[in-house]
């Protein structure tokens, strides 16, 4: 049966269609309010979008889910979306929980807080703010306006026990509840200011301020009404700050895109009370979308896909939404009243998309821009060390240790210059001696080999260190019969002066990258723009392996520690508590006293000793 007559006998409710190609892949999904309609559109030639003659050519079958109603299609459409990846559709891999502040007027002493969820737990919730920076601003406008308590219950507790208040107190940052030298009805009229502040109500507020003023005056409370005089200043001039982009106080949510063939940048634009409170930026690339059907996906996995974004009362899109009103029906239930999505063509609504379609605009630019430069620098890497390919992925390896005690494993990755944290991987040293990083290196790899049936390999490995560590890396490699690009990267020590001292040249550490079967190392520029990305991978895979081992670290307080040493198996800590009598007195002894116990070796007990002599001076 042909596409056509696939068609044909399609049902007519709503639901969602997967055109697939001859080898049962996916290759797009879509939603429609009737199925054999909208099937038939595509099969009788589509309506000129580019992407329709593509998708027919490589697609055979084309199957269907029915659903109740078409929001339900796209619910549905963006979970397979996310199950099969298609090459037609456009995937939004943004899944951040914007910053919120929350305050709960319910409380005796209220104060506001940062959360990153919007509970339905009738606190006030006023966002969101796309960078803690904006957030963090807003804060500190508040607190030197509205001075309310920000210590969590116990500091508060605590600082009520003392009857002395802190130092954000002394700086006037905090009214000081916990000491009571405030006033329960003077503090609620704090926290009605600061919500009212939040919500942009500013003209009411300074309205409020300015009578409270003009009363305390007039009844000669000469420094409270001071006090309010400094607050309505402080709170115009706040005000002023602030970009006011609507006429009414209306939260809006504005999408405007901006592409270049298939790059395509997409801004959000979060409007709060008629204020922009935030911007947020997605770049997408390979698009195959025309501009209606990728406005029209990316909003449906926006919010379909974001169950704790807030939702606002409009959203305002540069390019029309086509997907019969199931957006804005799952908007509708999410919000519990009605939400309005439109694309404006005049007011202040078509001055919102402008901005949105400028900063898009921009933000492509810049990508473009700093893709350009990533190629350039990759492009650097193949030729200057004779790559096969251009090293898209790059995984880097490093171990660290604590006195030759506590050695860990790290793997960080890459991809086109940015970290796959997802990827991120740390290996605890099961086999090899702790003190012997070449030994721990060569298990780490080989670990990772392992798993290249399920985890693909990069195009490039390397390892923190010089000739040493990479003649490990390409052994594993042989060993498992692996062929991949592999280097080491190591800063290059002065052979004049004593000691291993990194040479340092115009305020840069020089760095020398070893390649196999190369006697002598590559030395880039310091500025050369592949070393800097080399750099980055080694400098983040040593980071993130002394995080590691300073969480095992910690552990010494916790559990004990004789668990967390390689080598040190269950038979010897049996026999170190059992003839020392505890962890105390373990720690406490000395190489010979350790060498002494039944079972435990010369290494051993120099292992030992040296663990617990740098944790000692660590702490």
């Amino acid at each position: 049966m042909d596409l056509a007559d696939r068609a044909e006998s399609l049902p007519t409710g709503p639901g969602v269609y997967l055109f697939k190609s001859e080898r049962g892949r996916v290759l797009y999904v879509g939603k429609a309010q009737n199925l054999r309609a909208r099937v038939k559109q595509y099969v009788g030639g589509g309506d000129g979008r580019i992407r329709i003659p593509r998708l027919l050519d490589r697609a055979v079958d084309v199957d269907v889910v029915v659903t109740p109603n078409v929001k339900d299609a796209l619910l549905l459409e963006n979970e397979l979306i996310k199950q099969h990846k298609p090459p037609f559709n456009v995937r939004l891999r943004d899944d951040k929980q914007y910053l919120a502040l929350r305050l709960d007027p319910r409380e005796t002493w209220p104060r506001v807080t940062e959360v990153r969820r919007f509970a339905d737990d009738g606190a006030d919730y006023f966002g969101p703010y796309t960078s803690s920076i904006s957030m963090k601003e807003a804060l500190s406008n508040l607190r030197r306006i509205f001075p309310l308590r920000v210590c969590r219950e116990g500091t508060f507790k605590d600082y009520a026990r003392r009857g002395r208040p802190c130092i954000e107190y002394e700086m006037k940052r905090c009214a000081g509840p916990c000491c009571d030298l405030v006033e329960p009805e003077a503090y609620r009229e704090l926290v009605e200011g600061t919500a009212l502040f939040l919500r942009g109500r500013s003209d009411g507020l300074v309205d409020e301020l300015r009578g409270r003023m003009e009363t305390a005056a007039r009844e000669e409370r000469f420094e409270e009404a001071a006090r309010l005089r400094d607050r309505v200043t402080a709170v115009e001039r706040t005000v002023e700050r602030q970009q006011i982009v609507a006429e009414r106080a209306v939260d809006r949510d504005v999408f405007a895109l901006a592409r270049d063939g298939g790059e395509v940048e997409v801004q959000v634009l979060h409007v709060r009370e008629g204020r922009v409170v935030g911007t947020h930026g997605v770049g997408l690339a390979n698009v195959e979308l025309d501009d209606g059907d990728l406005i029209t996906s990316f909003l449906g996995q926006y919010y379909a896909g974001g169950a704790d974004r807030p939702v606002p009362g409009e959203v305002l899109t540069s390019t029309p939404v086509d997907d019969d009103g199931a957006l804005a029906a799952l908007l509708a239930d999410r919000a519990a009243r009605r939400v309005v999505v439109r694309t404006p063509q005049r007011g202040a609504g078509r001055e919102l998309v402008r901005l949105a379609a400028s900063n898009a605009e921009l933000g492509l630019a810049r990508r473009i821009e700093a893709r350009e430069s990533l190629d350039a620098a990759l492009e650097e890497l193949r030729e200057q060390l004779g790559l096969r390919d251009l090293p898209r992925r790059i995984e880097g390896y490093d171990i660290s240790t604590l006195h030759g005690t506590l050695t860990v494993g790290s793997r960080v990755a890459f991809e086109d210059g940015l970290p796959v944290k997802a990827d991120y991987r740390r290996y605890r040293i099961k086999h090899a001696a702790p003190d012997d990083d070449y030994a721990c290196l060569r298990e780490v790899i080989t670990r990772r080999l392992a798993r290249r049936d399920r985890e693909p390999l990069p195009d490039l490995l390397m390892v923190d260190g010089g000739k040493g560590q990479l003649a490990v890396l390409s052994a594993a490699l042989a060993d498992a019969g692996v062929q991949v690009e592999a280097v080491s990267l190591a800063k290059e020590r002065d052979a004049e002066a004593p000691g291993p001292r990194v040479r340092r040249s115009g305020g840069l550490k020089a760095e020398r990258i070893f390649l196999p079967d190369r006697k002598d190392p590559v030395l880039l520029p310091p500025s050369a723009r592949g070393l800097l990305l080399l750099q980055r991978v080694r400098d983040e895979s040593h980071r993130f392996a002394i995080e590691f081992q300073r969480s095992l670290r910690s552990k010494v307080n916790l559990t004990s520690i004789l668990e967390e040493l390689p080598g040190i198996g269950p038979t010897k800590r049996r026999a170190l508590l059992k003839h020392l009598g505890s962890l105390r007195a373990v720690r406490a002894a000395s190489e010979a006293t350790l060498r002494g116990v039944p079972g435990v070796g010369a290494r051993d007990a120099a292992m030992l000793r040296r663990f617990f002599d740098a944790a000692e001076a660590e702490s």
